[in-house]
């Protein structure tokens, strides 16, 4: 009866729509330049070939974690456990944080479409083997469902690019 009256008896959502995190060019997993991308070693996911220097929530959750001192790459959780990488380029740990600014921090909750990061293409893109950025279902395992849109360009906050269904 209390779980009635306080809504204990809710079922947690297990649909998230994953939208964009950066405007580009759609890129298959199976394309991406690096063999732990695109094995599918980290998880399921696709990658983009920006064309603007920002990364935005692809989904409601919290950040739970900035990539320090680097700031090349965001993690984001949902509240139905989905986690999702965001890698900007390459090799880009090695940069030591050159070409790229943190908005948020760990811990912090924030909404589809709200800024992460910024990044400079042109820097990133002279100094390492690939600006193409990961977007990574980590913990696909957690996933009953993955269903991955086959898109050309992609609009950061707007465009859907994945359904997925958690266990």
């Amino acid at each position: 009866m209390f779980k009635k009256l306080f809504g204990g008896n809710k079922s947690k959502d297990t649909n998230v729509e994953v939208f964009a995190p950066i405007s580009g060019e759609y890129v298959a997993i199976e394309d991406i330049p690096d063999p732990v991308f695109a094995q599918k070693m980290m998880g399921e996911g696709f990658g983009i070939k920006p064309t603007e220097g920002v990364v935005v929530a692809p989904f409601d959750g919290e950040v739970v974690n900035v990539f320090k001192p680097s700031n090349h790459a965001v993690g984001i959780k949902a509240a139905n456990g989905l986690e999702v990488l965001v890698h900007v380029g390459l090799e880009t740990v090695q940069l030591g944080g050159e070409g790229f600014e943190a908005l948020v921090n760990t811990g912090d909750t924030v909404k589809q479409g709200d800024e992460l990061l910024k990044f400079d293409i042109e820097t990133i893109e002279s100094k390492v083997k690939s600006v193409i950025s990961p977007v990574i279902i980590t913990n696909t395992d957690d996933a009953e469902e993955i269903n991955i849109e086959k898109l050309e360009s992609l609009v950061k906050g707007e465009t859907k690019a994945i359904d997925v269904k958690m266990k």
